[in-house]
């Protein structure tokens, strides 16, 4: 049986406490830079039947994962761009991870094309994030499962996944 640890390495996402300025951000916004590089340290050397070795027993595949951070980002990334140019919180519809990671393509494409996608998709969400001011951080969309999510929150929450997901692949690679 999967231990607590297995499933959340860095320990569990917890929410802001309430907005968060410029110099709480920063690191943040460095952690989701960084992320495309230190995935791609992880796992270019790996091979084919290492990208198969599963971060936990029920878990996903090693290129499982590294398709699913894209995925998810992009999520965000269009998510937050939404908040930011709707008069109103959008409302935004969730998507099912565990299926899309069953999908031919986080099964059988290389990783190197979600890695390369990831590394775009990072230089202009960066580009983008750091030029927000107080005011739009505090803008938000409307989750069906978490209600209302302030950017700050979504900042925090996926610097939070990149980190999240690098120690899923680090543990996959002890195992």
């Amino acid at each position: 049986m999967d231990s607590e640890h297995d499933r959340y390495p860095i320990g569990r996402f917890q929410r802001c406490d309430g907005p968060l300025d410029q110099q709480q951000r920063a690191p943040l916004i460095d952690d989701i830079e960084r992320a495309p590089a230190d995935i791609r340290a992880l796992v270019e050397p790996l091979t084919d039947a290492q990208l198969t070795k599963r971060y936990r027993v029920d878990g996903w595949t090693i290129r499982q994962v590294v398709h699913h951070v894209p995925d998810s980002h992009m999520n965000s990334y269009v998510r937050m761009k939404l908040a930011v140019t709707e008069p109103n919180p959008p409302r935004i519809t969730a998507y099912d991870e565990a299926r899309w990671a069953e999908l031919p393509d986080a099964n059988a494409l290389p990783v190197s094309v979600s890695l390369d996608l990831l590394t775009a998709l990072h230089r202009r969400w960066v580009h983008f994030l750091r030029r927000l001011s107080d005011e739009d951080f505090s803008r938000a969309y409307l989750h069906p499962e978490l209600g209302e999510f302030p950017l700050y929150d979504a900042l925090a929450l996926y610097a939070w996944h990149g980190r999240h997901h690098a120690a899923h692949i680090r543990n996959a690679l002890k195992l």
